[in-house]
């Protein structure tokens, strides 16, 4: 009889255990909601499913030039080293599509720059830390109103660490891994994504469905064919490495396929049926210094105490002076031929930097070049 009661006893005591975690958890996604996300959702601390994805990815050397990547491939694929003790992650989203000028129109006007629609505005790594942190805040006042037989630990990331994001959306239920390989929903792929790995053992919500069906849309969209199969990005074709994370010389046969992008690409997402639903954004993302549609020209004059002044508080700022106008000459060689660009071009040919020097020449060999 003693051994029957011990073991409903102890059947309850779980249960109350997953009671209170059940709790926190609605708690959890009422606070994100006060805060601002579009979506919160609970996923376990485990991405073996796809690890196997991510070091395929690595071993063909996709990632190019982010040695990162391959550097932090432990980190990514096991939360506790960056968390010991990770059970639970808290996945979140936050909507960034602007009120800005059209971006096709943008693409369609070759003496405009065109900047990806996330990085007109602040920089999202301060705006979704900062909100995580007020929700991991909360968080640990509920906690300590718990009886917990282990300390309580959680940490924050807003793509400032070794994290599988896009997989834990999925497995929260917020967000699938779109045919482009960024997380996508029924209200678009406009978005950022933020995380908090806990301890806490909290119930992981139903994995989302993958709603792509048979649409190929983004591959058929990418200007340099770096969607090579469904689900795969080869970053070493990606406009968005080409311009953000690539330090050096942009290779000379993929500069023609850049157009006028300067920073970053958004062809396979202006192109998705399901970003037809998206709304306007959080308003820490509107258009900042006219950056929607702003003359190639303009920018390719700003100093470097310009482009720190201006874009004091952007992502864009990461990049410096020099990658910025790096990327502006290639777009100036692409743009229609004009007395204009070329005297802008002129003007730093003689630049101290052997690189700007180089793509400035082929900027002004493509703008010499008799018409087709």
């Amino acid at each position: 009889m003693q051994e029957v009661n011990s073991q409903t006893g102890a059947a309850s005591g779980l249960a109350d255990g997953q009671g209170a975690y059940a709790a926190v958890a609605k708690k959890i996604k009422n606070w994100g909601q006060e805060l601002g996300f579009a979506a919160i959702g609970i996923a376990r601390a485990d991405v073996s499913a796809a690890a196997p994805w991510l070091m395929r990815w690595l071993a063909l050397g996709r990632h190019g030039e982010m040695d990162y990547m391959a550097k932090h491939a432990a980190l990514r694929a096991a939360p506790p080293l960056l968390l010991p003790g990770a059970l639970s992650v808290i996945s979140v989203r936050l909507a960034y599509w602007p009120a800005a000028v059209d971006a096709q129109q943008v693409l369609d006007d070759a003496e405009l720059a065109y900047i990806s629609r996330y990085a007109l505005g602040r920089d999202y790594h301060k705006t979704v830390r900062q909100r995580l942190q007020k929700l991991a805040d909360r968080l640990r006042q509920e906690v300590a109103t718990l009886d917990l037989a282990e300390p309580f630990a959680c940490r924050v990331f807003s793509d400032s660490a070794p994290v599988m994001e896009t997989d834990f959306a999925r497995q929260a239920g917020i967000a699938w891994r779109g045919k482009h390989t960024l997380s996508l929903t029924r209200e678009g792929s406009w978005h950022f994504l933020g995380e908090i790995y806990s301890t806490l053992p909290l119930p992981a919500d139903t994995p989302i469905a993958d709603h792509c069906g048979d649409c190929r849309r983004c591959l058929d969209a990418c200007p340099t064919a770096a969607i090579v199969a469904p689900y795969e990005v080869d970053a070493r074709l990606c406009i968005s490495y080409l311009t953000i994370e690539l330090h050096g010389a942009i290779p000379a046969a993929l500069r023609p396929l850049i157009g006028t992008r300067i920073y970053g690409c958004d062809d396979c997402q202006l192109c998705c049926p399901w970003n037809r639903f998206a709304q306007i954004g959080d308003p820490d993302f509107a258009v900042r210094n006219g950056l929607d549609a702003t003359p190639l020209t303009t920018l390719f004059a700003w100093s470097e105490e310009d482009f720190n002044s201006r874009l004091a508080g952007s992502p864009i700022r990461r990049i410096g002076h020099l990658r910025w106008l790096r990327n502006i000459a290639v777009a100036l060689g692409n743009a229609p031929r004009s007395p204009a660009i070329i005297a802008a071009l002129c003007s730093r040919q003689d630049d101290p930097s052997l690189l700007l020097r180089e793509h400035v020449a082929w900027a002004l060999a493509q703008q010499r070049l008799p018409a087709s």
